[in-house]
């Protein structure tokens, strides 16, 4: 399968994931601001091998989404359309990511 179909199918999945985690994120964000114990008790959890795995899929998943648009937006611009270029523009959307996800886990620890 070409490097950019599997940005595409990788795009597609990142957006339902997102859209599928806002209700979850809206219930975390609402129970930390209960209470200091309520707060105590999301850390906990974020802080969880489970929490940290989750965390660390739904942060792909944005950071994906995003590089995969900008580059999605460059094509409707009529930038990279050959195909060796978008083969290119591919590649450097799954390099964009990885790099930004390593920077931001690095910065989180």
């Amino acid at each position: 399968m070409p490097v950019a179909a599997l940005v595409s199918i990788a795009h597609r999945l990142s957006g339902v994931l997102l859209f599928l985690t806002i209700p979850v994120v809206i219930y975390f964000f609402d129970r930390s601001l209960r209470s200091a114990q309520d707060f105590a008790a999301v850390m906990s959890m974020l802080n969880s091998v489970p929490g940290k795995l989750s965390v660390l899929v739904v942060l792909w998943a944005l950071l994906h989404h995003l590089c995969a648009g900008i580059r999605y937006l460059l094509l409707d611009l009529r930038i990279g359309l050959t195909r060796d270029a978008a083969r290119l523009g591919a590649w450097i959307v799954f390099g964009a990511e990885a790099l930004a996800l390593l920077i931001i886990v690095g910065m989180l620890r």
